[in-house]
């Protein structure tokens, strides 16, 4: 049983430290792991579009074939041609037609 506060968590301060330092250290992971996908993923559309490319239609083979995970973004939206398009960091990829994803990169 705590002594204090009725509503008390953590029987001392070194506990409530460690919960928080593990809580903290377990977040840093799963960010880690996902940041690295999303860098991996700009990356790859960088590589497709070179640094002074703006626009480019490409298959989804070729991303299929470079690893790029599809799931992984930082943000989306629909268009006013109700199509999805999806954002990682500075570019956005948008699924064309069966075959094709068109990439942008955002200025």
């Amino acid at each position: 049983m705590f002594s204090g506060r009725s509503d008390k968590i953590f029987c001392s301060v070194k506990c409530k430290t460690f919960y928080h330092k593990k809580l903290i250290a377990v977040t840093l992971t799963a960010a880690e792991k996902i940041d690295k996908i999303l860098h991996r993923n700009r990356s790859i559309l960088l590589e497709i579009l070179g640094k002074n490319g703006g626009y480019k239609k490409v298959s989804r083979e070729m991303l299929d074939a470079k690893k790029f995970n599809w799931h992984y973004i930082t943000s989306c939206h629909l268009n006013s041609n109700n199509k999805m398009v999806n954002y990682i960091y500075d570019f956005s990829w948008m699924i064309f037609s069966d075959r094709e994803v068109v990439i942008k990169r955002l200025r």
